[in-house]
């Protein structure tokens, strides 16, 4: 193999990353403090080298050093010349940063109805009718082709439906007990800082797939160090992103080389307590995301964080070491072991509990796609410094990102709120003009009466259609459209 992404070295020689495979998908695995970091970092920086994209959260703050050269050291010197890497220099790479909560790069927004019913279910942690509450409120803004932009317009959106469900029909009449509970779960959100994260302007994914002036692609990392204290909020966040990336991008096959790779760090919060139905959509974009050009790479503990449907479809591995003391973790170690293509001349348990840090288990994508044989590795060292950016070296890249000034400045289009707000006051202003005829109709003759009576009911009825008919007319758009996950098509 000529081209690739070189991981490090064997006893065999250099073991590489086939980017014609790269979209099949990978797992990077191993106990804390045995390397994981460093492998992601030389994976990225080797998919920025071929022109790829990536995306990455770094959720220990200590990935944004990708952006700066290495500096000289004798153990990197000596694992250069081990593995044998010619013209080794260190360099930077092409970075991008952003952040949900503004502070640590450009802020990241989605609107409530690009995230759809069950990914802000999950986010909110509804129970199953309360989903089915929020499933309707999306139904009905959906049909009106009214924008869900943020948390006021949902607010808006659920107090209207309690107050006047009924009468749009039996399917909108929802319960205002059910309606406060969602309610409490928007305000808990509003207090962990949820708010930024909805807004316009909106992420366009096509800012995450850009390559810089030399060809390399732009490393997009996402501050996540604050996010992961919310692991709810950061997980589903990311299967947002993924979501969106697998209903815009258009069919490709199996390219020559990824058009994005995305970095899940700490897989398993995707998981967790995850009901079925929700495993089984997550399965299914994994699955047929990577016809779309896009690689998805998880990184956990252990490769039994990952569901055995998902886990199967990861073709790239990469493990480091796993400690054993218990009956429990000695499992773990098997199921790892158990994951690789058998290599004769490796004995994969005792191999694993025995890596040393910057070493690792491999086995990658071969030709047809066949996993190549277990391979005992040693990782290469990265030509960007690992650890962090500073500060001033943060804000000098943040000053020339064209991405700050798109999304630097939130700002708040009419949408839902809006519409809502201005229909009830049409209502309002209705019934008003409609008492007023009907105290009027009563000063007249009694015979007057009897038919200002019926007209009142006539005038009643008719400021209901005309509601009604506003409600139409009030539109922003057509009736907006839905994918597997719930996100919004566009």
């Amino acid at each position: 193999m000529t081209e690739g992404i070189l991981i490090g070295g064997s006893d065999a020689g250099q073991v590489f990353l086939d980017p014609r495979y790269a979209n099949r998908h990978g797992l990077v695995a191993g106990a804390t403090g045995t390397g994981k970091t460093v492998t992601l970092q030389c994976l990225a920086e080797g998919f920025s080298d071929l022109g790829v994209p990536v995306f990455l959260a770094d959720v220990k703050g200590d990935v944004s050093g990708i952006s700066q050269p290495g500096s000289p050291h004798p153990k990197v010197q000596e694992r250069v010349a081990k593995i044998g890497i010619p013209d080794f220099n260190q360099r930077g790479y092409p970075v991008a940063f952003w952040d949900v909560f503004g502070q640590q790069g450009t802020p990241v927004r989605s609107t409530i109805s690009e995230m759809g019913p069950q990914l802000l279910s999950r986010l909110l942690d509804l129970n199953e009718t309360q989903e089915s509450i929020l499933t309707l409120v999306f139904e009905f803004a959906d049909d009106e082709g009214m924008l869900l932009v943020d948390l006021k317009d949902l607010r808006t959106t659920l107090e209207y439906l309690a107050d006047h469900g009924k009468e749009l029909g039996a399917g909108f009449a929802i319960s205002r007990a059910s309606v406060n509970a969602i309610l409490r779960r928007l305000l808990m959100l509003e207090r962990e800082g949820g708010e930024r994260f909805f807004g316009e302007p909106a992420l366009e994914l096509a800012d995450f797939m850009q390559t810089s002036r030399d060809g390399r692609g732009v490393v997009n990392i996402l501050a996540a160090d604050q996010l992961i204290m919310n692991p709810r909020v950061y997980s589903t966040f990311l299967l947002w992103l993924l979501s969106e990336l697998f209903e815009s991008l258009p069919e490709l096959g199996d390219p020559e080389r990824p058009v994005l790779v995305f970095f899940f760090d700490e897989a398993h919060l995707l998981f967790k307590d995850a009901p079925k139905a929700l495993l089984a959509k997550i399965e299914q974009v994994v699955r047929l995301i990577r016809s779309k050009g896009v690689g998805v790479y998880f990184i956990s503990q252990s490769p039994g964080d990952i569901p055995d449907s998902v886990l199967g479809q990861l073709g790239n591995r990469v493990q480091h070491a796993l400690r054993a003391y218990t009956p429990k973790e000695q499992k773990v170690v098997r199921v790892a072991a158990e994951s690789f293509r058998a290599n004769p001349g490796l004995d994969t348990v005792t191999a694993i509990t025995q890596l040393g840090v910057g070493e690792a288990l491999v086995s990658t994508l071969g030709e047809r796609g066949i996993p190549a044989p277990v391979q005992r590795v040693l990782v290469r060292p990265p030509h960007s410094r690992m650890g962090r950016a500073s500060e001033a070296e943060r804000q000098v890249i943040l000053a020339q990102d064209g991405n700050m000034r798109r999304y630097g400045q939130p700002f708040d289009p009419r949408s839902a709120h809006e519409v809502l707000v201005e229909r009830t006051a049409t209502r309002l202003r209705q019934q008003e003009e409609a008492d007023l005829a009907e105290r009027a109709a009563r000063a007249g003759r009694s015979s007057s009466r009897s038919r200002s009576r019926e007209s009142a009911g006539e005038a009643f009825l008719k400021s209901m259609a005309r509601s009604l008919g506003a409600a139409a007319g009030n539109k922003v758009g057509g009736k907006l459209f839905r994918g597997i996950l719930g996100s919004l098509l566009k």
